[in-house]
């Protein structure tokens, strides 16, 4: 998934990177609890409830890769396993910033089956999440 973000890199990035604030943008997020002390980095540990298909379920993580401004991935380590990538360029005019979200969660039951159902669905949650996001930074609400 992609947006271009009318602002520039680091303004996008403060946003991105601040996760008690993800819960502002990423819809399917109710809570988000940091489990590991000090500022964000390659290890920090957090339990989000979030909601897939109308079921919460805790969805404890690991930042696996922190490069400000660049980049913020994450592992699942809950029920639904698997990984996300968020990149972060500036655009060519220097103003805009274009965001790019990768995401895998592989399903506890028929894995192959259920991430073959959901990728769909879940592609069109996370791109309004970006819309979302998009909105936060340049508007400082995620609300339409």
């Amino acid at each position: 998934m992609m947006v271009v973000v009318d602002a520039q890199l680091q303004e996008t990035w403060d946003v991105v990177a601040d996760i008690p604030l993800q819960i502002e943008w990423m819809t399917e997020m109710r809570s988000i609890i940091i489990t590991t002390p000090g500022l964000t980095h390659v290890g920090t540990r957090g339990e989000a409830t979030v909601r897939i298909a109308g079921i919460s379920v805790t969805d404890p993580v690991e930042v696996t890769e922190f490069t400000p401004p660049h980049r913020y991935a994450i592992r699942h380590e809950g029920l639904f396993t698997g990984g996300g990538l968020i990149t972060l360029e500036a655009g060519a005019d220097g103003r805009t910033t274009i965001v790019r979200w990768e995401e895998t969660l592989i399903p506890p039951l028929l894995p192959e089956l259920g991430a073959l159902v959901q990728a769909p669905i879940l592609r069109s949650i996370f791109q309004a999440d970006l819309h979302r996001l998009k909105r936060l930074v340049e508007t400082g609400s995620a609300d339409a």
